[in-house]
């Protein structure tokens, strides 16, 4: 590579409710992070954006990025859902937080393994401007930063959903988010689209042991009225997307076309609905 990239990598952080997993989860992926700095071969900026009132659980390691100053609650009007962060928001400061050639999202319970930037930089260096990586799940047993070593060595199972992306800083004014929320279904489907749109090229890492989710859980309960808000959201940013959206850019998109309909059609995060629409596209058809 002629140049030496710099990455940054942005979680949300937050104060966790008392008897939530986030308040041993949290600080896992905090220490996993720091942990993954210390190894990287190039630079990499550590942020975490958050409220002003959860500043004090955010280590002195990570830079803060500008407070985050509206949820999923002002763009409903609707005090009684959960106060989730927009997606958009976030992606919008770590953007504007850092001069990183490389961007990475990762939920806060998302941890990584030591050489996680060393393979993210090697990622790059194939060409790839944007990909995923896939969590591995980790029994749930695990509950301090001591036990680390452990569950980096814990092989843990596939997981199918997308929560780890990395893209060129230079996709961030294309990229469509609308006001979909974190933590509901959805934003991962959505942010992979932008990645499967805009990345040219694209990759999906599937079963590699790169980062990893204490819990072996695949889904969880979620706020229905959340959910259907995301579900409209994810619509409306597809359609502003539709003129660049193609299927041959998908995973699988260049198998023969029953075995990537097949495929898709078992992928939990790949709608198979948007699939045939796209088909349609690909064959000049209405």
């Amino acid at each position: 590579m002629a140049k030496k990239v710099k990455l940054a990598h942005l979680i949300n952080a937050f104060e966790p409710p008392s008897g939530s997993e986030f308040e041993y989860v949290q600080p896992i992926t905090f220490e996993s992070m720091r942990v993954a700095k210390a190894q990287s071969p190039v630079p990499v900026d550590l942020l975490a954006a958050t409220t002003p009132e959860d500043h004090s659980i955010v280590p002195e390691y990570f830079q803060l990025t500008k407070d985050l100053d509206r949820t999923v609650r002002d763009v409903l009007g609707d005090s009684s859902v959960p106060p989730m962060p927009l997606i958009a928001d976030l992606i919008e400061r770590l953007h504007a937080s850092t001069d990183a050639d490389y961007l990475i999202y990762t939920n806060v319970d998302i941890a990584v393994q030591p050489h996680f930037y060393t393979e993210v930089v090697k990622a790059i260096e194939t060409g790839n401007q944007a990909f995923i990586i896939n969590r591995r799940r980790i029994p749930g047993h695990f509950r301090t930063i001591e036990e680390l070593p452990e569950m980096y060595a814990a092989t843990g199972k596939k997981h199918p959903g997308f929560d780890c992306f990395v893209f060129h800083r230079s996709l961030f004014p294309r990229i469509q988010l609308g006001h979909v929320c974190i933590g509901i279904p959805f934003i991962g489907i959505l942010m992979a689209q932008n990645m499967f749109c805009y990345g040219e090229p694209f990759q999906l890492f599937e079963g590699v042991q790169l980062t990893f989710h204490v819990g072996e859980e695949v889904f969880k309960k979620r706020n229905q009225v959340l959910w259907k808000h995301n579900q409209r959201e994810f619509w409306g940013a597809i359609g502003k997307m539709w003129d660049d959206l193609d299927s041959r850019k998908w995973p699988y998109g260049r198998q023969w076309m029953p075995l990537r309909m097949i495929r898709w059609g078992l992928h939990p995060s790949l709608p198979i609905r948007l699939a045939l629409k796209l088909e349609l596209k690909r064959w000049g058809l209405r």
